[in-house]
């Protein structure tokens, strides 16, 4: 092993460690936040692409989880933007934690991956740019990842709340 290959193993556990730190953090805030709220649910903590994750699931079936989703997912937002901010206060760091709340993420991901491939297919069936409607940076992501997937290249245009995904031929 090189000197090179040991400092960038020692990294990646060192980032390994700080994200689970991350994830402990964050489940703490929730378990305290469902408490509060009375509301019954189990935390799950992942690594997934550099940043830290965390779900909160139910066994009974979520309903009352959804009301922490919100219309949209708007609660979520707010509340993935709270947890941030707890584990910044924690760590002194800037977390891109991501948070889902009884599947919502993960199912709007399938969704959002699938628009992003329609969105590809349509862009290679007829060669002209096709604009999707506005999105969070959350769902931009999904989509920009489906378009790479496909082959092809998209960009986001547009100012906050109206930022939006545009598909490029290759």
């Amino acid at each position: 092993m090189t000197e090179g290959t040991t400092s960038a193993a020692a990294e990646g556990a060192d980032t390994l460690t700080r994200l689970e730190q991350e994830g402990e953090i964050a489940a703490d805030y929730l378990e305290g936040l469902l408490d509060i709220a009375d509301l019954d649910g189990d935390i799950d903590m992942d690594v997934e692409a550099d940043r830290a994750s965390v779900s909160i699931i139910s066994d009974a079936g979520g309903r009352d989880l959804n009301k922490l989703v919100g219309r949209d997912g708007e609660v979520l937002e707010a509340l993935q933007e709270l947890t941030r901010l707890a584990v910044h206060r924690e760590t002194g760091d800037r977390s891109r934690l991501m948070l889902d709340i009884a599947g919502f993420r993960a199912k709007k991901r399938a969704e959002l991956s699938e628009l992003g491939a329609k969105a590809a297919a349509e862009v290679k069936s007829n060669g002209e740019p096709v604009r999707l409607k506005p999105m969070t940076p959350f769902e931009r992501k999904v989509v920009h990842d489906a378009v790479k997937a496909a082959g092809l290249r998209s960009e986001s245009e547009g100012e906050e709340p109206q930022r939006f995904v545009v598909v490029l031929p290759a």
